[in-house]
């Protein structure tokens, strides 16, 4: 499936996506979710690193 395809296709009650798609707009969401969950830990990583830190004044 093309990203153009996987782009244009929005879930609605009228057309059931294919097998091919669902796994497709699955694997989005699950690569989405990685990239966030990365993003969130660095952010804890550098924001508990800034109290270590500012604590060894």
């Amino acid at each position: 499936m093309s990203q153009q395809e996987l782009t244009s296709y929005r879930l609605s009650s009228l057309h059931d996506p294919t097998d091919d798609m669902l796994h497709a707009i699955m694997e989005q969401v699950a690569e989405s979710a990685r990239r966030s969950t990365a993003k969130f830990q660095a952010e804890l990583h550098r924001r508990f690193e800034q109290i270590r830190l500012s604590g060894k004044s």
